[in-house]
């Protein structure tokens, strides 16, 4: 940790939640942290990582400023964007074929003990979308402090959401600390469960402890923990083994059978989205009619276009016109759609994003296309790059290879 420089160089297998407990008792944090304690720096650069924060800092790859890779002959490099940037900004979203990621230099930003989170519930989706695009557009360069520190909704309908707005202060004083609510907590109510009580209730506020906040939706992995542990939300459950949540998911492929995993294939979705803030309406209603998985995590992210000033750049960008808000569409669940058909229903997802110049996360299962994937993603210098290293194209797969199924080696 370089407190100085606002630094902290990492290894790759660095989890979120160590870099919590090793940083927030400095003061720091860093200004894009993934929410989930399992989800590891390595992950977060070679694929991509995205916050609450992200309309305002942009995604995970974009608070980093130096990696140290091996290639594949065995030569040590390290990049920054003033040293070998064609490589720099080309590892994120490559998910190691370029090299093995060794290490990472992400900056810091000063932490507080608390967030303020802002509850505001909506019944309309017009009214809520307006909402949540002028939370996300706020702030359009890192240092605007009219922006909240962190945007998010979750949908539990088309027209039921409720928005989130929050911002780093310190502990409350007085008649406010009966606002505090400890939500990582094990005895806690799982947090989605929390929120959608304010539907009901109308908006408030309350007062988080910071590292409670980042890993607020860990316990119950969103709400996957939901189908695994369906009294996992009990009072009884949470007070007697909420301790054990969640059960950790590399164990549960580890215990998975063929028959339960292709089961879970054909009728269970897990898709993160990301399209254009503006057609996030378009968006809504397309998720509704192939899946019907409510509740959907929306979070705004900005895309950026670092290094193409320089020539340089990497597998996503901006709009042409220029606009960089996006949001993250999360589905995670069994779809309730009776027209849901697993490859069907996600290839038309797909195709609607390609066609409004958004991305899919490849993490998910893609069903596309290696030319509809190299359409979405911008091979041009990610190809000339992967000929121009030593043994790389003897040594690693191309992305598509290692991210669809079908195609892996």
């Amino acid at each position: 940790v370089n407190v100085d420089a606002g630094l902290v160089k990492v290894e790759p297998l660095v989890t979120m939640g160590q870099l919590t407990h090793a940083l927030l008792p400095l003061g720091y944090t860093i200004p894009v942290l993934p929410e989930l304690d399992d989800l590891t720096v390595g992950g977060l650069v070679s694929g991509v990582g995205i916050e609450t924060s992200s309309h305002k800092y942009g995604l995970f790859q974009y608070i980093c400023v130096h990696f140290e890779l091996v290639l594949a002959d065995g030569t040590v490099i390290n990049c920054s964007k003033d040293e070998h940037p064609e490589i720099f900004y080309m590892v994120p979203w490559s998910h190691g074929t370029l090299g093995f990621l060794t290490a990472a230099t992400i900056k810091m930003i000063p932490a507080k003990e608390y967030v303020k989170v802002e509850y505001l519930p909506f019944r309309n989706q017009q009214d809520a979308i307006e909402c949540f695009e002028r939370e996300s557009r706020k702030g359009t360069d890192d240092d605007d402090e009219t922006c909240a520190f962190g945007v998010e909704a979750l949908a539990y309908s088309r027209d039921h959401w409720v928005v989130m707005v929050a911002n780093m202060c310190d502990e409350p004083k007085g008649v406010e600390r009966t606002k505090i609510n400890k939500i990582g907590y094990y005895f806690k109510p799982w947090f989605y469960t929390h929120v959608e009580k304010y539907l009901a209730t109308g908006a408030a506020e309350e007062y988080i402890p910071l590292r409670h906040y980042y890993h607020r939706h860990t316990r119950s992995l969103f709400w996957e923990v939901s189908d695994i542990v369906p009294f996992g939300n009990q009072a009884w459950f949470r007070y007697l083994l909420g301790y054990t949540m969640p059960p950790k998911p590399a164990l549960l492929k580890l215990s998975q059978t063929e028959m339960t995993r292709q089961l879970y294939e054909l009728h269970h979705v897990v898709q993160d989205l990301l399209v254009p803030v503006k057609n996030l309406g378009e968006s809504i209603d397309l998720f509704h009619k192939e899946f019907e998985v409510y509740p959907l995590w929306l979070c705004p992210m900005r895309i950026k276009s670092d290094g193409r000033k320089e020539g340089y750049h990497g597998l996503i960008k901006p709009l042409d016109d220029g606009d960089e808000m996006f949001v993250d569409v999360g589905a995670y669940g069994n779809p309730l759609s009776p027209t849901f058909v697993a490859a069907d229903s996600c290839r038309k997802c797909e195709d609607f994003v390609r066609q409004v110049k958004g991305y899919q996360m490849m993490y998910a299962d893609t069903y596309m296309t290696r030319e509809e994937f190299r359409e979405m993603f911008d091979h041009s210098q990610y190809d000339k790059l992967r000929a121009s290293l030593p043994n790389c194209l003897d040594a690693f797969p191309e992305i598509y290879d290692k991210v669809c199924k079908k195609n892996r080696i």
